[in-house]
């Protein structure tokens, strides 16, 4: 780094030994309706946010709903994170969204993957910008590392993705399919280190070539994936030129693609580099290290899929049964109806079936539309998925809780029902957005959180 930056190492040297700084990006399907930019984060001894003092907030300056926080809250405890209002995200990280307002054409259906997607950040942040009608497949191949990435994308409650976990191979098989491919690649992550001690410890240079070899094997793939015309977007959180500007090099002299040079307002401290990428650094903005570099795949003849004719794992939901789920959802959404083998009903968009069918063919591990819930004979059960997503119909029963109530619904405890709440499956609310399913008696109320997503958590802890 000293020989990359010269008279600059010893900043960033200063600002590796500065706390991180904290940042939030809102969820506009979730916020933005109820008029708010900005969420309010200000705390007093009473409250249970862990702050003595007003949290205060200022823009990030490539991200029209992300903010800087002037300290970390204990977001375990405000139940608006677990709604899904904001995302806590690494401020570098979400110069994606500019690259891609500059280089793709959000306002047309388009095919998005997230290659290396886990925990969902980054997919997130593309839901938000893609139409209704696209589809995005948001994919991790380290199997255990796909529970917190779907946990991520149902609470953000888009119904217009995919979650899948394959190697970068398959989706080679998917030859030109794709509109935009995002390879955030594994690296040797030197852009964590005042984030993450462990990324310290595990750093060498061997490790340094093995993640600049990786890297190169799922940019092949991902190359191989995209159609032509297509943008192609590479990033990593780290700073060496192996595994950023080499591989980038590497990229456009291997394959028919080319460099998109992005225009950067020089006030927002980004670096260009050689290749045509751009690196930021923490000595030079507020933010972690990241390295983003952005490709179009040259125009070509594009190859034809058929997709499957049927799913191999699920089953059409029967006729007699789908005016009974379709009650539950938004009566503008168009879905068709399915049964998993274990009996869930999922829902999918009508417009995005041949996009399930054709990865249903190509992909053995995937998870597809919204578990909406069970019926147990003609008794409909509702999901938590269902109480988070857009799908959700808006005149739902539902209840508004205070912020005590919904921490007790959060660590599924049972308290006493609001007066007035009405009987039967109710939508536990906070603030005007739903945290999950309440079940009202006459003398009592089941709290129907999942278990694994109760919160454990002292409600009087300052500390994550």
């Amino acid at each position: 780094m000293q020989a990359q930056l010269g008279a600059e190492w010893p900043l960033l040297e200063a600002a590796l030994q500065t706390p991180p700084p904290v940042s939030i990006r809102l969820n506009p399907g979730k916020t933005l309706d109820f008029g708010r930019r900005t969420l309010d984060f200000s705390a007093s001894s009473s409250n249970p946010l862990g702050s003595k003092q007003p949290i205060t907030q200022s823009p990030i300056p490539w991200h029209p709903n992300g903010s800087y926080l002037s300290e970390r809250p204990v977001f375990t405890l405000d139940p608006i994170f677990h709604a899904g209002a904001y995302y806590v995200q690494e401020a570098s990280s979400m110069f994606l969204y500019e690259a891609l307002r500059q280089t793709v054409d959000f306002s047309k259906p388009l095919k998005i993957l997230d290659l290396c997607a886990s925990p969902g950040g980054k997919s997130t942040l593309m839901l938000d910008m893609a139409s209704p009608d696209s589809l995005l497949i948001s994919n991790e191949t380290i199997r255990p590392r796909t529970g917190p990435l779907r946990e991520n994308l149902e609470r953000w409650g888009s119904p217009n993705v995919a979650v899948t976990s394959g190697e970068v191979e398959e989706f080679a098989a998917l030859e030109g399919w794709f509109d935009v491919v995002l390879a955030d690649a594994p690296c040797s992550g030197e852009g964590l280190f005042r984030k993450d001690p462990d990324a310290m410890r595990e750093w060498s240079l061997p490790q340094v070539e093995f993640c600049a070899a990786r890297q190169r094997r799922i940019l092949a793939s991902a190359v191989q994936a995209l159609k032509p015309g297509g943008i192609l977007l590479f990033s990593t959180c780290t700073y060496n030129e192996q595994e950023n500007d080499e591989n980038a090099k590497w990229l456009a002299k291997t394959f028919d693609v080319e460099p998109i040079t992005l225009e950067i307002p020089v006030d927002w401290g980004i670096v260009r580099t050689a290749a045509g990428g751009a690196q930021l650094y923490p000595h030079q903005l507020q933010g972690e290290g990241f390295f983003l570099v952005v490709f179009r795949k040259k125009e070509g003849d594009s190859k034809k899929h058929t997709p499957a004719a049927r799913y191999k794992n699920i089953t059409p939901l029967p006729k007699n049964l789908a005016p009974l789920a379709a009650a539950w959802l938004e009566p503008s959404i168009e879905a068709r109806f399915f049964l998993t083998p274990s009996g869930d009903v999922l829902a999918l968009p009508a417009t995005l079936e041949p996009d399930y069918l054709m990865l249903d063919k190509f992909l053995k591990t995937k998870w597809f539309g919204t578990n909406i819930g069970e019926f147990k004979g003609k008794d409909f059960v509702p999901s938590h998925a269902l109480a988070l997503s857009r799908l959700a119909a808006p005149d739902l029963p539902g209840v508004d809780l205070t912020r005590q109530q919904a921490l007790l619904f959060l660590k599924k405890e049972t308290f006493d029902p609001p007066v007035g709440a009405p009987l039967g499956w109710t939508l536990a609310r906070f603030e005007g957005l739903n945290l999950g399913w309440l079940k009202i008696l006459p003398n009592r109320l089941n709290n129907y959180l999942p278990q694994e997503r109760r919160i454990r958590m002292s409600l009087n802890s300052r500390k994550e």
